[in-house]
């Protein structure tokens, strides 16, 4: 008996968008099938793009997130109508917040039937409105060049982000014969910035004594980062990083001060607070980098340079305003300063003895396992193009705190929206953009469970990502202000009926081992990073163990906690050592 043929059909709407697909470079996309977007996925058998199931569509959404991420391509994601969108809805908020660049396809009802109330309709382009840069409701076959088009070019320009495509079932399935093949759009280049704002901000610069840059996720964004190396390393000015800039300095580089806020390095935190010009690179003045606004970098007059130009003076008012573009911009900078003026040598001086006087310690006394230093550890024994996603909880700021990463894209965290369970499915998308690079995840075990079940993706897709699982059977972050600001009133934060991880690992055949005691951390991450497949390496720690040090709510950065002030001495408020 013979095999069948491959079942030859006219082209329709959805054969149409997948060969437009393989036109924008898409060669892999995350989704889940149901019975609106079903001639879609009939498409997909005779296309060459690699369908990746993943078990719930937030996983595909996250997936499409972290490849995005990973590699500065637009990111897949597909789902059904009704439930299939709206499951999706998370992992596209988080793409937008973050400036994540997304073409999220949704199955819709055949549009004689909108606003019927018919089964699994629901008006995704109106729940979706607020979290995408733009979205479109497809009503005809003849409408998918101009849509497909705008959606990747509107992803990937300016400030990039998620798009939505909805697509109704009748128009997947209409006769496209005469539709003509896809072209993608142009993407226009960033503005140019404006020669007079330059040179204002090179003369503001030209007098500063105690300059600080204050760099972020625009960095990496506007492709920017060999620019800031350079002129970070010419002019010598200290440097600090939020949360999503990491990377953008490698941590080991002279100049670098570390992350800056809530959680960052007393080092980077004074010398914003002292400075006397703040240069901010593609950053936006988050409250977890500032603190308490009006008190943050208070001596600063700020030179503000970014690709989206409502950014700018949106929550601190710049002395000096550049949009546009922000590795020309640097560069201009680079070329108005060539080697440090000589009138910061002494601030250059401070800024790296508080560098080392305030370095990270990683001597905790007792044997239990002490998460920074196995973060820290595992950061010299992986590669050094390694990729770190992580979820969100104490194990992120630890992660931020003591991995090094030497880009941006290597550290993927969910920033302003703090997903939980971001982690699986993100480190799942970043293998696929970078198959022959160690990919890690980091997570909590609150975090882990929110999507656990894309471990059956990563099994099946025998993908060999690294999960690092630190348990402290709680909701560590939640316990740890309820701790500090709720009296220690500990409300709903008991994860001591975990489930047995290792166990779980192995039921979807991922190896898998546990450790608890110091001793074991450096056996037991040289095994994991050893396996060539996927493994989990399940760490017991302290649930007592908390991220240190802290700004706490409503405060300004120069006022860290570096241990609870209940039980030991608290920094004297906005006072900083000498």
């Amino acid at each position: 008996m013979t095999a069948p043929s491959p079942r030859s059909t006219p082209a329709n709407g959805a054969r149409w968008l997948t060969q437009a697909l393989e036109a924008e470079g898409v060669r892999t996309l995350f989704g889940y099938p149901g019975g609106t977007i079903m001639p879609f996925y009939d498409a997909l058998v005779d296309s060459q793009l690699k369908h990746v199931l993943v078990r719930h569509e937030q996983g595909a959404a996250l997936a499409a997130n972290g490849f995005a991420r990973a590699s500065g391509q637009v990111g897949v994601c597909v789902a059904t109508s009704g439930p299939g969108a709206s499951n999706l809805v998370t992992g596209i908020a988080d793409a937008m917040l973050d400036s994540v660049p997304m073409v999220c396809i949704t199955g819709q009802v055949a549009t004689p039937l909108l606003g019927t109330d018919a089964f699994q309709e629901l008006d995704v382009f109106g729940l979706t409105l607020p979290i995408v840069k733009h979205s479109w409701l497809v009503r005809s076959v003849d409408d998918l060049p101009r849509v497909v088009g705008e959606a990747f070019r509107v992803a990937r320009e300016g400030r990039p982000g998620p798009v939505l495509i909805d697509l109704p079932k009748d128009v997947q399935v209409a006769d496209a014969s005469h539709l003509p093949a896809h072209r993608p759009a142009a993407v226009p280049p960033p503005a140019e910035p404006a020669q007079a704002a330059l040179a204002e901000a090179i003369a503001v610069l030209a007098t500063a004594e105690k300059p600080v840059i204050y760099a972020g996720g625009g960095i990496a964004l506007g492709e920017a980062v060999d620019e800031l190396r350079a002129f970070v390393d010419a002019s010598g000015i200290p440097t600090v990083m939020t949360l999503r800039g990491l990377g953008a300095l490698p941590a080991a580089h002279r100049h670098s001060l570390g992350m800056l806020g809530m959680h960052g390095t007393r080092a980077a935190n004074m010398a914003v607070q002292e400075c006397d010009v703040l240069l901010v690179l593609g950053a936006r003045f988050d409250d977890r980098a500032t603190g308490k606004l009006v008190e943050f970098a208070p001596f600063a007059r700020v030179v503000h340079i970014d690709a989206d130009a409502y950014e700018i003076s949106k929550l601190r008012t710049a002395d000096v305003a550049v949009p546009g573009d922000v590795a020309r911009a640097i560069r201009a900078l680079h070329a108005a300063f060539p080697s440090p003026p000589p009138q910061q040598a002494p601030w250059r001086a401070r800024c790296a003895q508080h560098r080392e006087r305030f370095a990270a310690r990683y001597d905790a006394p007792g044997s239990q396992v002490y998460a920074p230093a196995l973060l820290k550890r595992l950061s010299e024994l992986a590669p050094a193009d390694t990729v770190i996603a992580c979820d969100v909880g104490q194990h992120q700021m630890w992660v931020a705190q003591h991995c090094r990463f030497n880009h941006p894209r290597n550290h993927l965290t969910s920033g302003a929206l703090g997903t939980m369970g971001f982690g699986l499915p993100a480190a799942m998308g970043a293998q696929f953009a970078c198959p022959d690079r160690t990919v890690v995840l980091v997570s909590g075990d609150g975090s882990f469970m929110m999507n656990v079940q894309e471990l059956t993706t990563i099994a099946r897709c025998r993908l060999p990502v690294k999960i690092v699982l630190l348990d402290n059977s709680s909701l560590g972050m939640v316990r740890q202000w309820q701790e500090l600001f709720f009296a220690e009133r500990y409300s709903e934060i008991d994860l001591s009926d975990n489930p047995d991880f290792v166990a779980l690992a192995k039921v979807f055949g991922i190896a898998a081992t546990r450790i608890d005691a110091r001793d074991d951390v450096e056996g037991g991450l040289a095994a994991l990073l050893a396996e060539p497949g996927p493994a989990l390496l399940h760490v017991a720690i302290d649930a007592r163990a908390n991220v240190w040090p802290l700004v706490p709510p409503n405060t300004a950065n120069s006022t860290m906690l570096e241990s609870n002030p209940a039980t030991s001495r608290q920094e004297t408020p906005n006072a900083l050592p000498a």
